[in-house]
């Protein structure tokens, strides 16, 4: 009885196995290009995607609940109360009141927190006097100390910037003593074999080596200046973003509260974006090590 025998052909066999390992390697370039995309474009989707699904469900909410607009508003009646604050000039007007406030109030703060923090971080001694009076202070709530600034200070801008500087204040000091505190001694002692001037070694080494902690405090400052501001139109304001927010709740227009609302969260958004801007760049040096 004769058997038969398969026929191996070894090219057809080399043949399959080139056509596994082409696949098997286009499958891990496509996942691979797939990976570096989401990663390269992730943070720009996240965003969009989110908004969306925050609209979506606002707008479920409304509808399921059927609640009328002076309890929660759709988020079309918000859109449209929008366009109507900016076309008559409402919205910019008290926009550009708070836009000040916190600017000058963060600047006020931060040059007075940077001068006494960077005084302590080379004092410990003064650091010990003064430290318990600088934390009191601080432990008093801002809402409880607004009244009193819009007192001494009038119901002006004036009231509402020392208001943003204080709230400022604390966490740019504290940042900036940890930032000065964390240079290294070796890197002192090396710009004094390098015969460097006080200056000198402010600028070459204090200040670089400080940035990182220094940035950190900046951003929550930034946040905390539009809470200041808005705490501070709050107690005694006609004009500015919370004195709209009380105008709109005082004849219960919550379309144009949620408006105020959104606008302070922009400018908060938008101040903390360009510190995060200026950081990358300043710190830029960082990345490169």
């Amino acid at each position: 009885m004769n058997s038969t025998t398969p026929t191996i052909y070894p090219c057809t066999t080399r043949v399959q196995q080139n056509t596994v390992d082409l696949n098997t390697t286009g499958g891990l370039r496509l996942r691979l290009r797939l990976e570096v995309w989401f990663r390269r474009w992730a943070e720009y989707i996240v965003f969009p995607v989110g908004l969306v699904t925050f609209l979506g469900l606002w707008s479920a909410i409304v509808k399921i609940g059927n609640y009328p607009p002076f309890i929660l508003p759709s988020p079309g009646r918000v859109y449209d109360k929008f366009v109507i604050t900016i076309l008559d000039g409402t919205l910019w007007k008290h926009t550009q009141i708070t836009l000040l406030e916190i600017l000058a109030g963060l600047s006020l703060g931060l040059i007075v927190a940077v001068v006494i923090g960077y005084i302590l971080a080379k004092s410990p001694f003064l650091e010990r006097l003064l430290s318990p009076y600088i934390i009191a202070s601080e432990s008093i709530p801002i809402v409880a100390l607004a009244p009193l600034l819009v007192i001494w200070f009038g119901f002006g801008g004036l009231s509402k910037v020392l208001i943003c500087a204080l709230i400022v204040f604390f966490p740019v000091l504290v940042n900036t003593i940890v930032g000065i505190r964390t240079v290294e001694q070796d890197l002192r002692d090396l710009m004094h074999s390098l015969q460097a001037s006080k200056w000198q070694t402010f600028l070459m080494l204090e200040v670089p080596a400080s940035l990182p902690v220094f940035f950190g405090g900046l951003k929550m400052a930034v946040t905390l200046a539009v809470i200041g501001a808005v705490v501070g139109e709050f107690v005694g304001a006609d004009r500015g973003l919370g004195a709209l927010i009380n105008i709109a709740r005082g004849i219960m227009d919550t379309p144009l509260l949620f408006v105020a609302l959104f606008t302070l969260v922009f400018i908060a958004v938008t101040l903390y974006g360009l510190v995060v801007i200026v950081e990358n760049r300043v710190l830029a040096w960082q990345k490169k090590r």
